[in-house]
């Protein structure tokens, strides 16, 4: 990655449906990660970021019995765990399909991932962003309509300078709902 600012869109959990309106949020950044259980290849489609590169870990049902079948071909290349080298630090991502707790399991994340700046994941579909202690650990929620809580959400991630800024992004299900945690 170059040396200015990127901007990072944080997903996962869609299930095979992408909400619109967080395919809509990805145009706005330069990269979209997906933080696992994709599903389909037409929800890596429908994020389109300016640089066009979309980043995907596999999870429990990142296989080809459960995806859509559109674009199969993808799921070949999904590792289990990536590293994107971010302005400002390393952005871990992986899934973790064995959670406990969150405290224990943030724990084990930073554990497993020092040096990082970040690390994305997913699996539980509650929004959580753990800041209190470096690295950060950001879950952004259900990006697709399969237990929400409340609605589709996200995550933007952008490195400035000195620190990175972590943006929460929550569309209620209906118009003008808030989500709920």
């Amino acid at each position: 990655m170059p040396s200015q600012l990127v901007t990072a869109l944080i997903l996962s959990d869609s299930h095979g449906f992408l909400d619109p309106r967080v395919a809509e949020l990805s145009r706005r950044c330069d990269i979209a990660v997906h933080a696992g259980d994709v599903m389909g290849g037409s929800v890596a489609g429908a994020l389109q970021p300016r640089s066009g590169e979309v980043i995907a870990v596999r999870e429990k049902n990142d296989v080809e019995h459960e995806w859509r079948v559109d674009n199969c071909s993808l799921l070949a290349g999904l590792p289990d765990r990536h590293l994107v080298d971010l302005p400002g630090g390393r952005l871990a991502v992986e899934h973790r399909q064995r959670i406990r707790d969150a405290r224990g399991t943030h724990r084990r994340l930073r554990r497993n991932n020092r040096g990082a700046g970040a690390i994305a994941y997913g699996h539980t579909r509650e929004r959580v962003c753990d800041t209190a202690t470096d690295p950060w650990v950001p879950n952004p929620g259900t990006s697709g309509r399969v237990r929400t809580h409340g609605g589709p959400s996200c995550r933007m991630l952008t490195p400035p300078r000195r620190r990175w800024q972590v943006q929460e992004f929550c569309f209620g299900t209906a118009a003008g709902a808030p989500c709920t945690s």
